[in-house]
């Protein structure tokens, strides 16, 4: 991951030495070289993320002559790719994004015991009925939406005995697919609020500026400029549900008409599509991607 870019262009090499030095850790070389097991641990991953989609920024800024202001409508991001796009429209610099993300990943892994909570994809139901089951499930304990991913693809957390009710449930009511989801903790649920003051502290420690393109914020699904509500509603968002069709639903209702997807895969350009069939989508992820972003441009 993001190795094809340190290799050919130094500003993406400066971004994962800059991450690097700013965590103290070698985290490029567990980025380019795995292993595996080391990578997807949530406190590696979250700004290993991160890196590889600033990295691809920097390089589509650089070789391209221009800035994400003069280019972007807006910026949003699922989850930790919040916090990206708060780098990448100037509210946070590199170095403490990368240590937030560090903070935001140990914190959540410490929130909840392993083994305890756990997520679930529910595909081929709305919202409201995923919502639905989750509640039911919960029987007095932690079961909540918590990704409002696309049109029949919600993701329910909570406590590992009520998110096997719901799969029972889902099962009972033919719901067309129900998969426990291979994470370490259950994210975005109310379970997650040792984290959120983690967060809280962590972010109150941090300069913050307006960012030069405003963000469509995960718990709101609207967009928002002034630093204070940022900050409190990355607070929020722990354990708050990522309303990511909103989202999407909002930037088209305000004339987004494309998006560009940063960094490693393509899975926000395809829930885009799902959402909004008529919003152009492209992913950048290698330097053919951004030669022919730019030549397009």
């Amino acid at each position: 991951m993001g190795r094809e870019m340190a290799d050919a262009f130094p500003e993406a090499r400066l971004v994962f030495e800059e991450v690097d030095e700013a965590l103290k850790q070698k985290l490029s070389h567990i980025i380019f070289e795995g292993p595996d097991d080391q990578l997807t641990l949530t406190e590696n991953a979250q700004p290993a993320i991160m890196a590889t989609s600033m990295a691809v920024l920097r390089v589509l800024e650089k070789q391209g002559n221009l800035t994400l202001a003069k280019v972007a409508a807006y910026v949003a991001g699922h989850s930790l790719g919040e916090y990206t796009a708060l780098c990448a429209a100037g509210t946070f610099t590199l170095a403490d994004t990368a240590r937030l993300l560090k903070i935001r990943g140990q914190a959540m892994q410490k929130a909840v015991p392993v083994g305890q909570g756990a997520m679930a994809a529910l595909l081929g139901l709305d919202y409201d009925a995923a919502a639905k089951i989750a509640l039911e499930a919960a029987a007095g304990e932690v079961c909540v939406a918590a990704n409002d991913n696309a049109p029949g693809q919600v993701v329910i957390s909570g406590g590992l005995a009520a998110v096997d009710r719901a799969l029972a449930i889902a099962a009972a009511q033919g719901v067309r697919k129900a998969v426990k989801l291979p994470v370490s903790a259950p994210f975005h649920c109310p379970l997650m609020q040792p984290a959120a003051d983690a967060m809280a502290k962590a972010l109150a420690e941090v300069a913050m500026n307006a960012p030069s393109v405003p963000l469509v914020a995960n718990v709101l699904a609207e967009a928002v400029t002034d630093p204070a509500r940022i900050r409190a509603l990355l607070v929020e968002q722990v354990t708050g549900m990522v309303r990511w069709r909103e989202s999407v639903m909002y930037l088209k209702a305000q004339g987004v008409d494309s998006t560009v997807e940063l960094g490693a895969g393509k899975v926000l350009s395809g829930l885009v599509k799902r959402i909004e069939g008529d919003v152009a989508t492209v992913s950048l992820q290698s330097p053919q991607d951004i030669e022919a972003f730019l030549k397009a441009l």
